[in-house]
């Protein structure tokens, strides 16, 4: 048995471990409203509503996820809503008491991120004759997205510390300062590279998918 085979997890365990996260994450939302902390709040509330994006995907557009990448997903919104909530005894969250937390749910959040701009690029290029994308071109392409995306995030970050700020209340999203921001960007770039390494194994399926979904509206 190969050490990947042994500590492989099986669908049935993968399906479990999605659908405790997705129980945890409704824990987490009656606990942000039991203390009346509007960060944990929201930060649950989307975490619920994008793990629903699988079943919508399916129903709406017969896109099918697959359970691996469901828990993937899962597991970013699980893990950064989780990073919000005040520990008991301390009053701070693994945000502010863990210093490597941010960085892992940086890099995992921005690896689903890559993924997305991985796969629509993918159907992009499998649709239409008219473009060729190298894997070159693919891996600058991650980069930039990514890196795109992780820009603008810190901005909605920094405005909307502004905005709790100038309103008196507590911030739902926090920034720490430049050095955190930078760092933040370097560990969105190595989600990225996850993704430009792996996503030819792990995405192409997917990817099909969507190009088959490109090619029927087209059709219409």
């Amino acid at each position: 048995m190969t050490v990947r085979q042994r500590f492989a997890l099986g669908k049935s365990r993968q399906r479990q471990l999605v659908r405790a996260m997705e129980l945890a994450l409704v824990a987490i939302l009656a606990v942000g409203l039991w203390h009346r902390n509007l960060g944990v709040v929201v930060n649950a509330v989307v975490g619920v509503a994008v793990t629903q994006l699988p079943a919508i995907l399916e129903r709406d557009y017969g896109l099918t996820l697959g359970v691996g990448l469901t828990l993937w997903i899962t597991a970013a919104v699980f893990l950064h809503a989780l990073g919000t909530v005040p520990l008991p005894g301390i009053d701070a969250s693994l945000y502010q008491s863990l210093w490597w937390w941010d960085h892992v749910t940086h890099t995992l959040s921005s690896s689903v991120v890559a993924a997305a701009g991985y796969a629509g690029a993918r159907a992009v290029d499998e649709h239409s004759v008219d473009v060729d994308l190298t894997p070159e071109f693919l891996f600058v392409y991650l980069l930039l997205f990514v890196m795109a995306f992780g820009v603008f995030w810190e901005l909605v970050e920094f405005f909307t510390g502004l905005a709790a700020a100038a309103l008196g209340v507590p911030g739902i999203l926090t920034q720490y300062g430049l050095d955190d921001t930078m760092l933040d960007l370097v560990f969105d770039s190595a989600g990225a590279l996850v993704v430009a390494v792996l996503g030819t194994a792990v995405l192409s399926g997917f990817a099909e998918q969507l190009a088959g979904l490109l090619e029927a509206r087209s059709e219409d």
